[in-house]
């Protein structure tokens, strides 16, 4: 039987607080190596003994967790079940369940009655089958409760993934889009597991003058590396690969246990190529004896351990104390969970070793510090100061970001300008925020959910129903009337006229030019390039035409041109090739 440490006892206190008084999903955030299998374990059990015997589903996103998961579950001497077809196993028997989320959505009819909560590990990575799956247990259960775990809680463009943080501050849209969880209800951060005793202390170890150039590298829009630029990075490069193989290996003669971490499989092959065969060994997500090597390494059997993608999450193994990382990670999340592998406690430990060879830390951690990351939504306002703003309806303090037409004024306590003798600068739209900010983030509670404060710094009022709504709304979040001005309704619709070209359009002729040419049958034409105030553009007019069409479009240009640039061109584009054809020329120019 495990008795928690005192910070995990805390945090299961905190967790079962909240989860007494409302339905939002909730979060624990706990360091690689602050015990998350125990946290779990002891919620479940919990959750199934308050609930009146109803079952518990705890998912986890791959096997090892799982099982690591369930037998934490197990030693607090009770049974469970495991749903995971990786796992080899698919059964729904016992009162808590540990699953994985592909095994368990394929059979989602097993799951929709007789439970009362949810526990997701690694929650940063929730995913829509995830999701799924809790929308359809909800439907049967709408007091479904939801508790997630992780040590990295945030993601890579949205940032973090709570709105709420264990001190109660909200986090805005700079650095929180759209989170799953409602509210963080308690943090224990690798430096505190560090200072009392639980994690060994990771260095930043010095490297040799090798280094792979990363700086060709850039996030597509699916938050991944392509893999032409990858391999073009770090494949290929035999001697600059053997030679960081040969540093790693000489600055690391007196270590128990290094792991490295390659950027493809060629990758991996290329840096176990470079190692001493009897005491190295590589995997990766298709290697077929993945538990045999692991068992080998963790026994010390093996001294190098080479790994593409496999170990960031779901492996530990004490004796580790070498970490060599010689591949890009896209986020600092992934960075801290590689850096995680070294951090358990060994009695022959007293630090793990980093050593970087593809500039992660210098991008995700500039100042040194490994476990402070920089977390931003993308799309977040840079900075121009930050204004507190007390909300006049809640009392939170929100902090925003100074506006730029506010710089020279004071700001009141609610976040207002105010002039030389302490009044509020008024403007046409009410009192100017000293701010970037619209509506307060603070969550007021109504029974058993957290909702947004209403109060808006600046706003309108709904034409229909008076709701002071926000500036830039079209339709009222209230009556759902459209509160779009006629006038300005006229603009957005022209504006999405003028981006469809293949319908008839008349442009003012900003610039045209006309450039002699011959087609690819050898006949000469004259390619004419268009610019307007919405688009550039380029038509072909046949000199030698004999097609009527062809005639009367040359004719007509001819006729335009002859004494120098048009006043309008009215146009459009051919949806099937592709190609812009005239239709006049001096027509009136489109306008809302």
């Amino acid at each position: 039987m495990f008795q928690p440490r005192p910070y995990q006892q805390e945090a299961i206190d905190a967790a079962k607080a909240e989860l007494r008084q409302g339905v939002d999903p909730i979060l624990i955030e706990a360091a690689t190596g602050a015990g998350k299998s125990l946290l779990i374990a002891y919620i479940a059990e919990w959750l199934h003994e308050i609930s009146a015997g109803k079952k518990v589903l705890c998912l986890a996103p791959q096997r090892e967790l799982v099982l690591q998961n369930a037998a934490k579950y197990k030693a607090l001497g009770a049974p469970c079940s495991i749903f995971s077809a990786s796992a080899g196993a698919k059964s729904t028997r016992h009162p808590v369940v540990f699953g994985t989320p592909g095994t368990v959505s394929r059979s989602i009819s097993r799951f929709l009655t007789d439970y009362c909560a949810v526990v997701i590990d690694e929650a940063h990575g929730i995913t829509p089958t995830i999701r799924g799956i809790i929308e359809a247990m909800q439907a049967s259960n709408p007091r479904l409760r939801i508790i997630g775990t992780t040590a990295t809680p945030f993601r890579l463009g949205s940032g973090y993934i709570y709105r709420i943080g264990p001190n109660g501050k909200a986090n805005s849209d700079d650095t929180c889009r759209d989170p799953y969880f409602l509210k963080c209800v308690y943090r224990i951060e690798a430096p505190d597991l560090i200072k009392q005793g639980y994690l060994t202390p990771p260095v930043i170890a010095a490297t040799g003058t090798e280094a792979y150039d990363t700086s060709g590298l850039q996030l597509q829009r699916n938050g991944h590396y392509a893999p032409s630029a990858v391999d073009q990075a770090f494949v290929g490069h035999g001697r600059k690969t053997a030679s960081i193989v040969a540093d790693v290996v000489a600055r690391s003669r007196d270590a128990m246990g290094v792991v490295f971490f390659a950027a493809t499989v060629q990758h991996g092959e290329e840096i176990l190529a470079s190692l001493p065969p009897s005491m190295s060994a590589l995997i990766t997500g298709a290697t077929k004896n993945r538990d045999g090597i692991l068992k080998r390494f963790e026994q010390r059997g093996l001294k190098y351990l080479v790994n593409v993608g496999v170990l960031t999450t779901g492996w530990d193994c004490a004796h580790v104390d070498t970490i060599a990382i010689l591949r890009k990670t896209e986020s600092v999340g992934l960075l801290q969970q590689i850096i995680g592998r070294g951090l358990r406690l060994h009695p022959e430990k007293r630090e793990v070793r980093i050593m970087d060879y593809a500039g992660n830390i210098a991008e995700h951690c500039p100042d040194g510090d490994l476990f402070a990351p920089i977390v931003k939504a993308r799309g977040a306002k840079e900075g121009g100061g930050i204004v507190p703003a007390e909300c006049p309806a809640c009392g939170y303090e929100n902090e925003f970001t100074r506006h730029k037409d506010a710089e020279g004024y004071e700001a009141d306590k609610n976040g207002y300008c105010v002039d030389v003798w302490g009044q509020r600068v008024e403007t046409e739209y009410g009192p100017m925020p000293a701010h970037v900010g619209r509506r307060c983030w603070g969550m007021v509670k109504a029974r058993e959910k957290y909702e947004r404060c209403s109060y808006r710094w600046t706003g309108k009022e709904c034409p229909h129903c008076n709701e002071f709504i926000d500036i830039a709304a079209r339709y009222c979040p209230s009556c759902k009337g459209e509160v779009v001005d006629p006038n300005e309704k006229l603009q957005i619709e022209f504006t999405s006229f003028k981006k469809d070209p293949t319908q008839p359009q008349t442009d003012q002729v900003l610039s045209f030019k006309a450039v002699e040419s011959v087609s690819q049958r050898g006949n000469p034409v004259v390619r004419a390039d268009w610019v307007t105030p919405h688009r550039q553009f380029s038509t072909w007019f046949q000199k030698s035409a004999k097609h009527p069409r062809a005639v009367k479009e040359w004719n007509m240009f001819q006729a335009a041109t002859a004494f120098g640039t048009p006043e309008t061109v009215s146009y459009c584009k051919d949806s099937a090739s592709g190609f812009f054809r005239i239709l006049a020329f001096g027509m009136p120019e489109d306008r809302p």
